[in-house]
C-alpha cells in the first residue's frame, strides 16, 4: 500500500512539474502554428532576411541612432549558420514559451494551477499581441526575459551563500533583454527592484556594462542622441475603447498604432473586466510583497503605468517634450506604452496569488480568462501574420553588390522607411534592403504617423534628401535601388543620370557614376568596440562561472571557500 501511494504521489509530482512547460508550449503553438513552415513573417518592424550582413550600422558605427544594436549584429552572426526564417521562428517561439514559463515559475507558491494562471496572464496578454503584430519581436524577447531576471535578482537578494554564481545567473538572464535599448532598460529596472539596495551598486554596474554596446554609440552620435519631440503625440499610448488610455495600459494594452490592436480589445465590457483584474491583482500583491519581502517590484510596476500613461495625463506631454529636447536618448520615452511591461509582472503574479487557494474549477476558469477575452491572438492573429518568400530579384541584387568590389553605399528609393509589396499581400513592413543587402543601405528615417511627420535622427539622410534629384554620389552613394510595387514616387531626372545594372519586376539597381568614397558620420570606432568587448567579456565570464564545476574560474584550493 505504501509503495502504491508513493508511486501515485510521484506520478502526481511529475505531472505537476510538466504542466506549466506544457501550457507554455501550447501557447507558443497556438499563436505560431500557421507560421511554422518555411518563409519569412514580415510586418511593420519585423523584417528577417535569409542572411543579415554585418554592416557598420549593426555595430552602432553608422550615421543612424543605434536602435537595433546589438541585436542586428547577433542576428548577422546567427544567420551565417542558420537560415534567417528559421532563426525568426525560433526567436518568436522562445519569446512566447519563455514568457509563460518564466512568469509561472516566478510565483512564490507550490500550487501548479496558480503558476499556470500567472503564465497565461503574462504570456497571453494585450502587450504580447500588440507588440507581435507591430513586429517588435526583440521587445518580446525582453518581455519574456523579465520573469527570469526577477527570479535571479530575488535569489541574489535573499542569498544562497554563492553571490558570485547568483550574479552570473542574473547577467545571463538579462542577455535577451539587452539586445535592444528598451529591453536593456526594462531588465535593469527589474533587476534593481528585485535585488535590493545592498546589491544595487553592483547590479547597476553590471547592467551598464551589459548595455554598453548601444548606449556608448548613442552618446557619441553626431546628433547628440536627441529625437524629434513631435513623436510624443504620435507614439503615446492610445485608447482602445471607452475606458480611455489609462485603463488601456492598466490592461497591458494601448499601443500607439491602432492598426495592430486585436479587434477583441474594442469589447465594451473590457474596461470593467480590466478594473476587476487590477483589483484582484492588487489584493494578491500583498501576499507577493510578504513572500518576497519587498514592495519594490510593485512600485516599479506603478512607475511603468505612469510612464505609459504620461502623454495622456495633464502636463505629461510638456514634461516629456522638455526631457526629450534636452536629454540624449530620451526619445526612448516616446513610445510610452512599452514601459507597461514593468506592470505586467506584478499584475500576473498578484492575480495568481489572489486565487491560489481557490478550487481547481476556479483556477481553470481564471487561467482561461485571458484567452477567452482575447481569442484573436491565436492562429497568428487569425491570419493577420503569414510566412512569405522574397522574390528572386532580392537574391540577384544582393549577389551583384557582393561581387562588385568598388566602394559605395546603397540609396533605397522611394524615400520611405516602410513598404507595401503585393508579394507580401500589401502588409506594411520595414524596408528589407538594409538587412538583405551586403552593403550599408540608406533609407529615409522620417516616419509618418496619422499624417504627421516625425523627423529622423540621421543627418546623412537629410543631406541626401536635400540634394535630390542631383547625383547622390557626393554623399558616398555608389548604388541606387528602386523598389517597385510599393507606394512612393522616384524622380525620373535622377534615374536618367544613373547606369542600370539589374532590372527586374520588383527591383531595379543602378550604378552611380563618379561617386565619392563613402564618409559615414558615425562615432569613433574605438570606444564602441571597447564597449562591445566589455559586454562580451561580461557575458562570457558569467557563462563560464555557471558551467564550470562549482562555479569556479580556477581550481579550488584546500582551505578556501567557493566565494
Amino acid at each position: 500500500m505504501a509503495t502504491a501511494e508513493r508511486t501515485q504521489t510521484g506520478r502526481a509530482g511529475w505531472a505537476a512539474g510538466w504542466a506549466l512547460p506544457a501550457v507554455a508550449a501550447l501557447v507558443a503553438l497556438a499563436v505560431l502554428a500557421p507560421l511554422l513552415g518555411r518563409g519569412f513573417v514580415l510586418g511593420y518592424d519585423m523584417v528577417f532576411t535569409p542572411r543579415l550582413w554585418l554592416t557598420p550600422d549593426a555595430l552602432g558605427l553608422g550615421s543612424s541612432l543605434p536602435r537595433s544594436v546589438p541585436v542586428d549584429a547577433v542576428v548577422a552572426l546567427t544567420t551565417v549558420v542558420v537560415p534567417g526564417d528559421i532563426a525568426q521562428k525560433a526567436a518568436l517561439a522562445a519569446a512566447l514559451f519563455g514568457a509563460v514559463l518564466g512568469a509561472g515559475r516566478l510565483v512564490p507558491t507550490e500550487v501548479t494551477g496558480a503558476k499556470i494562471v500567472a503564465g497565461l496572464f503574462y504570456g497571453w496578454s494585450a502587450y504580447v499581441a500588440e507588440r507581435l503584430f507591430i513586429g517588435h519581436w526583440v521587445l518580446l524577447l525582453a518581455y519574456a526575459a523579465l520573469p527570469w531576471v526577477a527570479l535571479a535578482a530575488l535569489r541574489l537578494r535573499h542569498g544562497t551563500g554563492r553571490p558570485a554564481r547568483d550574479l552570473a545567473a542574473l547577467v545571463l538572464a538579462c542577455v535577451p533583454a539587452a539586445l535592444t535599448p528598451t529591453g536593456g532598460i526594462l531588465a535593469a529596472g527589474v533587476a534593481l527592484a528585485c535585488a535590493g539596495r545592498r546589491r544595487a551598486a553592483v547590479v547597476a554596474l553590471l547592467s551598464a556594462a551589459l548595455n554598453a554596446p548601444w548606449w556608448v554609440p548613442s552618446l557619441l552620435h553626431a546628433g547628440g542622441g536627441l529625437s524629434d519631440p513631435a513623436g510624443i503625440a504620435a507614439f503615446g499610448a492610445r485608447a482602445e475603447n471607452w475606458g480611455g488610455p489609462v485603463v488601456g495600459v492598466l490592461g497591458l494594452g494601448g499601443v500607439w498604432n491602432g492598426d495592430v490592436v486585436p479587434g477583441s480589445r474594442a469589447n465594451p465590457a473590457l474596461p470593467v473586466l480590466v478594473l476587476v483584474v487590477v483589483a484582484v491583482g492588487l489584493w494578491g500583491m500583498r501576499a507577493m510583497a510578504l513572500r518576497w519581502r519587498t514592495t519594490a517590484p510593485i512600485a516599479l510596476g506603478a512607475l511603468g503605468v505612469l510612464l505609459a500613461a504620461l502623454p495622456a495625463l495633464p502636463l505629461g506631454v510638456d514634461l516629456l517634450r522638455w526631457v526629450i529636447e534636452v536629454v540624449p536618448g530620451a526619445g526612448l520615452l516616446r513610445d510610452s506604452q512599452k514601459w507597461v511591461a514593468w506592470w505586467a509582472l506584478p499584475l500576473a503574479v498578484g492575480v495568481a496569488l489572489a486565487v491560489e487557494r481557490a478550487g481547481r474549477l476556479v483556477l481553470l476558469g481564471v487561467a482561461a480568462f485571458p484567452v477567452l477575452v482575447m481569442p484573436d491572438l491565436a492562429w497568428a492573429g487569425w491570419g493577420r501574420l503569414a510566412a512569405v518568400d522574397y522574390p528572386p530579384d532580392w537574391d540577384r541584387v544582393a549577389a551583384i553588390l557582393a561581387e562588385d568590389r568598388r566602394p559605395g553605399d546603397v540609396l533605397a528609393l522611394p524615400l520611405s522607411a516602410f513598404r507595401r509589396f503585393a508579394w507580401n499581400e500589401g502588409r506594411t513592413q520595414l524596408d528589407p534592403a538594409p538587412r538583405y543587402l551586403p552593403r550599408p543601405v540608406v533609407i529615409d528615417d522620417t516616419l509618418h504617423v496619422g499624417g504627421r511627420p516625425v523627423a529622423g535622427e540621421d543627418a546623412r539622410v537629410a543631406a541626401i534628401r536635400a540634394d535630390l534629384p542631383a547625383s547622390p554620389g557626393r554623399h558616398g552613394i555608389g548604388w541606387v535601388l528602386v523598389e517597385h510595387g510599393t507606394p512612393g514616387l522616384v524622380d525620373p531626372a535622377l534615374l536618367r543620370r544613373l547606369e542600370p545594372v539589374h532590372t527586374g519586376p520588383w527591383l531595379t539597381l543602378y550604378r552611380v557614376p563618379d561617386h565619392q568614397e563613402p564618409t559615414r558620420p558615425g562615432p569613433h570606432p574605438l570606444p564602441v568596440l571597447v564597449a562591445d568587448f566589455a559586454a562580451l567579456a561580461l557575458v562570457g565570464g558569467a557563462l563560464l562561472w555557471r558551467v564550470l564545476p562549482g562555479g569556479r574560474l580556477s581550481p579550488s584550493r584546500p582551505g578556501r571557500s567557493e566565494e
